[in-house]
């Protein structure tokens, strides 16, 4: 139930469906920077052999949009405290039009990877600005359920980035394909902009700091000094990302050249992943209610994470076993919400949007890193020239998994010492 409250006759239900078509709006959008987050995946083999690729050109291909994201987060969270979450969302999403449209008329490599690297701009409000308006909006409690809805219903972009790509990308090819999702991007902008509207009294408050740029900057400072605030910080860096690096780039070639599977077979696993993990994130995301602590459900989410990825590290997994696994993991990693809620009760509603933005730095920055950790630990390994791909050893994604879960094994290492600040639980 949000805060705002009306005398009216009917303005509770009102306010209700205000409230309903605000989060769907939102949702929308976080669609459309999921989509782009994750596509490259599934036409990774094709745009190898098209472009004749290796595993560094690719993996910075798909990173860049990582590091794009993460590097505005600062600028980000600082024009969401000073300018409110919604004027921040219509900017970027104009920016992310204009690169999605580079993307689809690239003419090279070059063009891919700056097109990428502006789409990455485009997407960085998609899911800081609406988690702050939740935080505006919903009582503290009831954060980690929000961002639980918000990001598993936001998967549906997940979702199209697997099987419905591939299948795009087999009839209309990859262009085709980018171009409706930039016409998408531009509905949604429309969409923000004539449907999504900050709370009064947040909006009041805000013109009411009217902090200088001095003053916004020493708000960054002042998230950095917070008790915890690095420890969520590290661990945001290696879960999340860990479980992206094989979502979002190494299980669509993992597939290809370990298990010779075509792409629109690929793209129909994939998507049996991001289902899982969109269940689990739904599962996940009341758990801290459930609980009435952050602590032991992200607990036990790292520790399943990291025996999740270990699994194919140590063993040669059938392909029998393969769909089976990929459910597994998807459901394993769907904690983030309950960390994300857990980082944002370290911060006074004075700084949320930088906070948030901050925490966010880690997570999608960790994405950068562990793409090009990856592509690093593959490049290792002797390839195979085979129908103009370089394939690799099935050895060389065993130790990219080994790496990644030995990640998620310190992060858990390192979380076991940071306070649970639930609101719910007695100290």
């Amino acid at each position: 139930m949000t805060q705002s409250t009306s005398g009216e006759k009917g303005g509770s239900g009102e306010v209700r469906s205000g409230a309903i078509l605000l989060v769907c709006v939102l949702i929308g959008g976080y669609v459309i920077s999921q989509f782009f987050r994750n596509s490259i995946t599934v036409i990774a083999p094709d745009l190898a052999r098209e472009l004749a690729l290796e595993a560094t050109t690719l993996s910075l291909l798909a990173s860049v949009y990582y590091l794009s994201f993460a590097l505005v987060q600062i600028p980000l969270g600082m024009a969401i405290d000073r300018y409110g979450a919604r004027i921040a969302m219509i900017v970027t999403l104009l920016v992310l039009i204009v690169g999605t449209f580079w993307f689809v008329f690239a003419r090279g490599y070059g063009d891919l990877v700056a097109a990428r690297l502006v789409i990455g701009i485009g997407c960085s409000s998609l899911l800081m600005a609406p988690l702050a308006i939740y935080a505006q909006r919903f009582a503290p409690r009831k954060f980690a359920t929000m961002a639980g809805i918000h990001i598993g219903a936001g998967n549906i972009g997940t979702l199209m980035a697997t099987a419905p790509l591939a299948h795009g990308a087999a009839t209309i090819g990859w262009r085709g394909s980018f171009f409706i999702a930039g016409l998408f991007a531009c509905l949604m902008t429309v969409l923000v902009y004539c449907f999504v509207t900050e709370n009064a009294a947040a909006r009041q408050e805000r013109r009411a700091r009217s902090e200088s740029l001095s003053q916004l900057l020493a708000g960054i400072g002042a998230v950095m000094r917070i008790p915890h605030f690095w420890a969520i910080f590290c661990v945001s860096a290696m879960t999340y990302p860990s479980f992206a690096a094989i979502l979002a780039l190494w299980a669509g070639p993992w597939m290809a050249h370990v298990y010779d599977m075509p792409l629109e077979t690929r793209g129909g696993y994939l998507l049996a992943l991001v289902a899982a993990q969109i269940v689990g994130l739904f599962t996940w995301g009341g758990t801290d209610r459930l609980f009435r602590s952050y602590s032991i459900p992200v607990g036990l989410g790292l520790a399943l994470g990291a025996a999740m990825l270990a699994v194919p590290a140590l063993i040669a997994l059938p392909r029998s076993w393969l769909l089976a696994y990929l459910i597994l993991c998807g459901l394993a990693f769907g904690f983030s919400p309950v960390l994300t809620a857990h980082g944002r009760s370290l911060f006074p509603q004075a700084l949320i949007g930088r906070g948030l933005a901050l925490i966010n730095i880690g997570s999608i920055g960790g994405v950068f890193i562990q793409q090009m950790l990856t592509g690093l630990v593959m490049a290792q390994f002797e390839t195979q020239l085979i129908d103009g791909a370089q394939v690799y050893p099935e050895v060389a994604y065993r130790t990219a998994f080994g790496v990644l879960a030995a990640e998620v094994a310190l992060a858990l290492l390192l979380y076991w010492r940071v306070k649970d600040t639930h609101p719910d639980r007695t100290h």
